[in-house]
């Protein structure tokens, strides 16, 4: 039966998006953070097994700019937020990661995003202030659906790149972490899995 632990070299595909205050992840707000675990059917074929996500906190004395939540729409003050500390929502997300790390016989999860050295800095500053000893990440190897959508597609933006893919694109739902992963998720599967067709690997 093929393993996911095979196809990536002991690394565990885990997709994330993040959602900030701004560019630069040691001042800028971190706000909302999601992930989609990935798992192999019995014929090798990648598919989505669940996304978690989370509202975050800023941290104390975090910037936030103005046009960062006019294009994402975060509204800070919204009672629906429900945001948690940075601490204690890393804990949410990386609980059922670390579980599926281990039950695949996985060496660590390998973060899997769209621009993904932009989220797995943001990611790594937050797990730094909350002095997590031991991230289920990578701390630097990632995979890249831009380059990945570049090679496949031609197209590097997410929303062409998702279209390209023959997948379905909700302009209105995006810039939330949680559409922007299961959308970035959808797009990383059907690429491995055309590669798959394509080669037999």
């Amino acid at each position: 039966m093929p393993r996911i632990a095979d196809r990536f070299r002991g690394f565990l595909p885990v997709v994330v998006d993040v959602e900030t205050g701004g560019f630069n992840p040691r001042t800028d707000a971190l706000l909302e953070v999601a992930a989609s675990i990935i798992r192999m059917d019995d014929f090798g074929r990648l598919f989505i097994a669940e996304t978690l996500s989370e509202h975050v906190e800023p941290f104390p004395g975090a910037n936030i700019e103005p046009k960062s939540l006019e294009i994402t729409g975060i509204r800070l003050d919204s009672p629906l937020r429900r945001a948690l500390p940075e601490k204690e929502a890393l804990r949410r997300i990386f609980q059922p990661i670390r579980k599926e790390v281990k039950d695949t016989n996985c060496q660590r999860a390998i973060l899997v995003g769209h621009n993904s050295f932009f989220d797995l800095s943001f990611l790594n500053a937050a797990i730094e202030r909350s002095d997590i000893k031991r991230s289920p990440f990578h701390p630097f190897s990632s995979f890249d659906t831009v380059t990945l959508a570049g090679l496949a597609f031609g197209q590097t933006v997410l929303s062409r790149a998702v279209q390209s893919a023959g997948l379905e694109w909700n302009e209105s739902e995006a810039h939330s972490a949680y559409y922007d992963t299961e959308r970035t998720a959808a797009l990383f599967c059907s690429i491995i899995n055309r590669w798959k067709i394509l080669t037999g690997f």
